[in-house]
């Protein structure tokens, strides 16, 4: 069986979960996320616990039961806490500004980038060179999170560019100038 799959999901309280065939409905403290899962996977909610079971030992199946059960403790989290990306900009004049419903990057290019988030998604500057991404989606933050680092990725000369925080850039030596 699968390991993760397996395992039961506590739903926590104040968290109701609403299940329809194989939509799936969790509403909590922090808002609502909606779901059509898999539809050979078999989810039940008893005893205050979420369970997935799948048909048969096939290969597919070993896959999505772990998926399934991983997607729904991230709505169940997400519903309950919430999720975060900080991203930090690297680079001379490299700054971020709050807009009303997103961010405007100056990264180097002759004009600015204004980046619009999705709704359920928030987008805070701490200082001008860190940004938060934050919302009840795992899914949606990381990809926000992903499309505003892909606006000026780092580059592995000077390292300047949009990275995660933590994220290690490899550098690279650049010509040494030597001539022949």
């Amino acid at each position: 069986m699968s390991r993760i799959g397996k395992k039961p999901l506590p739903i926590p309280s104040g968290v109701e979960v609403t299940l329809e065939g194989n939509d799936v409905t969790v509403k909590g403290p922090k808002g609502q996320l909606h779901r059509r899962l898999h539809k050979e996977m078999t989810i039940t909610l008893a005893d205050g616990e979420l369970r997935v079971t799948r048909p048969s030992d096939a290969r597919q199946h070993r896959a999505l039961h772990g998926l399934t059960r991983a997607l729904l403790a991230n709505m169940v989290e997400g519903v309950t806490k919430g999720f975060s990306r900080s991203l930090e900009l690297h680079g001379v004049g490299y700054k971020a500004e709050a807009q009303a419903q997103g961010v405007r990057l100056l990264v180097g290019y002759s004009h600015p980038v204004d980046y619009t988030a999705p709704e359920g998604i928030d987008i805070l500057v701490d200082d001008p060179t860190h940004i938060r991404v934050e919302g009840i989606s795992k899914e949606l933050v990381g990809q926000v999170a992903a499309e505003i680092r892909k606006v000026r990725p780092p580059e592995p000369y000077k390292g300047k560019g949009i990275r995660y925080v933590g994220e290690h850039v490899r550098r690279k030596a650049g010509k040494t100038g030597v001539k022949v």
